[in-house]
């Protein structure tokens, strides 16, 4: 509602700007010239070569940037036309200018003066012809300071030479999109691994399977275990690291199974993690499980299933039905830790990234079986079982709480106050783990491991912390820099992803257009929608591909929305966020559809896919 005063304000402006007795005004032609300097010469069959367009605007008036801070008003664009075996892309505008104008009582984005708009000309090997004319249209709105002109268009035209046939090992940089990295450099292929904080993720699960083997329920079984490899193989050597192999391998088909379980129900009832309540159990449940890590009272599993599990059979299949079994009889143990992991891959929706997790997950409870299966005669140098394992328990009881944490992200009023509730929580759990937990500490090592973990907790907590208070203070500086700018009359630079509001009205211009349209369908409360706006979106090499594209976002908070409603059965939407590309032809390229978050760069990958195409 607060944006009503302003629409109705410009549409009176745009009508009495049309209106008003100026017919000089209006139909003037050169209130925008556009002139092509570049390139300014010749170009070459297969390779690209840069163009640059100078359009400026005369004096007393300016134009709409192509990023308006108004749904409402009308942005200026650069449309090429491009004839056979010659393609336009990669159109990129300056920064705009953010000023409080008579004509609209919010800051508007704008360009006066001269401006330069470029692109990149990329030629086929076979390319036909001796000349090129660069030609297109610039379409605008021409304002002044208390009204605005009709929108208008202004077309261009110049001719360059072309030489024909590349000469020999060139043609490069007109390599297929799937073959250009990040960079844009050719022939380098994007890691689906590349984001710093996804590897990271992976070596925390990796260690946390480590660690769980230090727990009352697995520890004191794995030399059992071991022996057992040992009676089945018979004494011998080989014999034994085989058994363990099976081991392991059934632990990964496990878990795996449970991961890839995990992502498919995440994609397919991820927009229940839209609602508040929903978010808050989830953090509940997570608190429940670590009270069962802390001693509070004890998960137990049916017995059917521990005596299904405890079972024994003999030879390789045994040992491989044991692998699968494991977790039955270790559960009151780790199923907190796997419930917890479970529910951040059916959060994320990615089924390559939950089988890989829990992959990653048995290969850490597996390492010690493959280890002392190879050296076997090591298993009477493990430390003997006792109440420090109480103490690994309750550390990962501090993990689940803060998983809780995380999953009421999007419910703080503040990023700084997640931020720092995640450090109040790796504070307490430094104090309690290293000072207060009551476990007796027998001997050197473990009070100095105790010490190691406080002072470790300590440290992720002032850097988390840190962190929090900096982004808090960038964000609050930045805020007030662009409203003195805007005040001002500085410019301000606009760089982000052109976001327009889904109707069907801007699909069926992009097809009229023939470009290829990118749909975004969100929610106020998804957790991953943030991290794609925060992580991937916000990235300069994405901001910049997704300008070949008519970038379109529905926000489906409100799913009781009829419209909403039809959006959710026309596009099969089973989880957020979910991104569709749809072709000129207004046809979805169902194989290019993502669900969940994406790093940058196999969603740079994703987006030159679908320009390939």
């Amino acid at each position: 509602m607060k944006r009503l005063p302003s629409i109705f304000l410009a549409l009176m402006l745009a009508v009495l700007g049309a209106a008003a007795p100026r017919p000089a005004l209006a139909q003037s032609p050169d209130i925008v010239t556009v002139k092509v300097t570049s390139p300014a010469g010749p170009v070459r069959a297969g390779q690209t070569a840069a163009v640059e367009l100078e359009l400026t605007v005369k004096s007393p008036y300016h134009i709409n940037s192509d990023q308006p801070l108004e749904d409402f008003l009308i942005g200026t664009t650069v449309e090429f036309k491009a004839p056979a075996g010659a393609s336009y892309r990669k159109i990129a505008f300056p920064p705009a200018e953010v000023r409080k104008l008579d004509l609209s009582p919010n800051p508007m984005s704008i360009y006066e003066g001269t401006i330069k708009v470029t692109a990149e000309l990329a030629l086929a090997p076979d390319f036909q012809g001796a000349e090129l004319a660069i030609e297109g249209t610039v379409g605008y709105q021409a304002c002044d300071a208390t009204a605005c002109l009709p929108p208008a268009e202004v077309k261009f035209s110049r001719k360059v030479a072309v030489i024909g046939g590349a000469p020999a090992g060139a043609g490069t940089t007109a390599a297929s999109p799937a073959a250009v990295d990040k960079a844009g450099e050719p022939g380098k292929a994007s890691s689906p691994f590349e984001d710093k904080s996804l590897l990271l993720t992976f070596l925390l699960v990796f260690l946390g399977g480590l660690a769980l083997n230090l727990t009352p329920c697995i520890y004191p079984l794995i030399p059992i275990t071991i022996s057992y490899f040992g009676g089945q193989a018979e004494g011998k050597k080989g014999g034994v690291v085989a058994h363990a192999v099976f081991y392991v391998i059934g632990m990964a088909v496990t878990y795996s199974v449970l991961g890839v379980v995990a992502a498919f129900t995440g994609s397919l009832f991820g927009v229940a993690l839209q609602y508040p309540a929903v978010l808050a159990g989830i953090a509940l449940i997570m608190v429940l499980l670590a009270l069962s890590m802390f001693n509070v009272y004890e998960l137990r599993m049916p017995a059917f299933l521990n005596k299904l599990a405890g079972g024994s059979q003999k030879g390789y299949f045994g040992t491989f039905f044991m692998g699968l079994t494991v977790g039955i009889i270790a559960a009151p143990c780790i199923g907190p830790f796997v419930l917890g992991l479970l529910t951040y891959v059916g959060n994320r929706g990615n089924v390559v990234l939950g089988f890989s997790l829990f992959f990653v997950l048995a290969l850490g409870l597996g390492v010690p079986f493959l280890l002392l299966g190879i050296f076997s005669g090591s298993l009477n140098r493990l430390p003997r079982s006792g109440a420090w394992m109480v103490w690994v328990r309750t550390m990962f009881g501090f993990v689940l709480v803060g998983m809780a944490v995380y999953f009421l992200k999007t419910l703080f009023p503040d990023p700084l106050l997640y931020d720092l509730s995640l450090a109040l929580v790796m504070i307490l759990a430094g104090i309690y783990l290293a000072w207060i937990e009551p476990t007796p500490a027998a001997g050197k090592v473990f009070p100095f491991i105790r010490n190691v973990v406080g002072v470790v907790l300590f440290g992720l907590a002032l850097v988390t912390a840190a962190s929090g208070i900096r982004g808090y203070l960038d964000e609050r500086i930045a805020a007030k820099v662009q409203g003195l700018a805007a005040a001002g009359g500085a410019p301000v630079a606009s760089e982000a992803v052109a976001w327009q509001p889904y109707s069907e009205e801007r699909l069926a211009a992009a097809a009229k257009e023939g470009k290829t349209a990118f749909v975004d369908f969100f929610t106020d409360w998804c957790i991953a929608c943030k991290e794609m706006d925060r992580d991937t979106f916000s990235q300069p090499e994405v901001i910049v591909a997704t300008r070949d594209f008519t970038m379109l976002r529905s926000n489906l908070t409100t799913d009781k929305d009829p419209v909403i409603k039809e959006l959710y059965r026309r596009y099969q939407v089973r989880g957020v966020p979910t991104y569709v590309i749809l072709g000129p032809d207004g046809k979805e390229k169902t194989d290019l559809r993502l669900v969940g978050f994406e790093a940058k760069g196999p969603f740079l990958e994703r987006l030159r896919k679908a320009l390939a195409k």
